[in-house]
């Protein structure tokens, strides 16, 4: 647990929350500021300040606790889609520094909350070769 962390607190029982699922490396809760009905966030019981802190056995649990909301929310909620989401980074909108996804499940008629989601870029085709250049440096 590291002082100060708003998520461990929750993890320790310290700051209320509504959880909604836990396993022995993770925990589901409600997400205060949320975005569509559903909202839910999911983080490790150890703290990981982002994606490249995480242990890979908490990754996995984070992943597989994420799956199960996700499917919590398509059959109880009847959400008709469901976006994951994790900022890594100050650069990539992190806010809390404990690593968490964001599982935001998604209704075609629920047009107001819902429409704030948007995709932070354009899907336009890239430089083929560019991306050759780039894929061959992280190959």
């Amino acid at each position: 647990m590291k002082p100060g962390c708003t998520f461990c607190g929750i993890v320790a029982g310290e700051i209320p929350s509504t959880t909604i699922a836990e396993t022995d490396r993770a925990i589901a809760f409600m997400d205060i500021n949320p975005v569509t009905e559903g909202h839910a966030l999911v983080v490790p019981r150890a703290h990981a300040s982002d994606l490249l802190d995480i242990a890979p056995d908490d990754l996995a649990a984070c992943a597989l606790l994420s799956q199960e909301i996700a499917s919590r929310a398509t059959n109880r909620l009847d959400a008709d889609g469901v976006n994951l989401f994790n900022c890594s980074g100050a650069d990539a909108w992190q806010t809390e520094f404990h690593f968490h996804v964001h599982v935001i499940p998604r209704f075609k008629d629920q047009p107001s909350r819902d429409r704030t989601i948007r995709l932070p870029w354009d899907p336009t085709p890239g430089d083929p070769e560019e991306i050759v250049r780039v894929g061959t440096r992280l190959s």
